[in-house]
């Protein structure tokens, strides 16, 4: 359990043998979920903290392999372009946290079933292969603050 990770905690902690990393701040059930999963020999770490270390190395990455280039804008894609209904992208926050479709269904009182139509909803808009490529695009495209997208300005 950490108050807050970087990527070299994390890496420290794997190579450890840590069998999870969990916030302070993790809601109970999630906890629980997660203790259950590290008993049955997996290991456990926090998603949204690696999606942006993979962020930040593919960032690296591409300017390394292109000295004294500077690359072309990538088009992006706000959440408005892209359609996603205010239930999407409520599941697609969720999806950025590591949450299961169980998971996901309890927390916002529909059935599994629906969540996994919503899922297939969103990687069809967002034109992703599955679901760390959709949480990749919303760490990038969706603020964390409840319901605020980063591209919006206040009204």
């Amino acid at each position: 359990m950490a108050d807050s990770f970087d990527w070299d905690f994390l890496v420290l902690a794997y190579q450890a043998g840590a069998a999870g990393v969990l916030h302070t701040a993790t809601a109970p059930q999630i906890l629980v979920k997660s203790l259950e999963l590290i008993v049955l020999g997996e290991r456990v770490f926090p998603a949204a903290a690696i999606l942006s270390a993979i962020n930040d190395l593919a960032d690296t990455l591409r300017q390394e392999h292109q000295p004294g280039m500077t690359e072309a804008p990538i088009k992006t894609h706000s959440p408005e372009e892209r359609n996603l209904s205010g239930r999407e992208e409520a599941i697609l926050r969720l999806l950025t946290e590591g949450a299961p479709n169980k998971v996901i269904a309890r927390k916002l009182g529909v059935a599994e079933a629906t969540v996994k139509v919503h899922i297939k909803a969103i990687l069809r808009k967002l034109r992703a292969q599955n679901r760390t490529q959709a949480a990749m695009w919303a760490t990038t495209h969706l603020s964390s603050a409840s319901g605020e997208r980063p591209d919006r300005t206040p009204s």
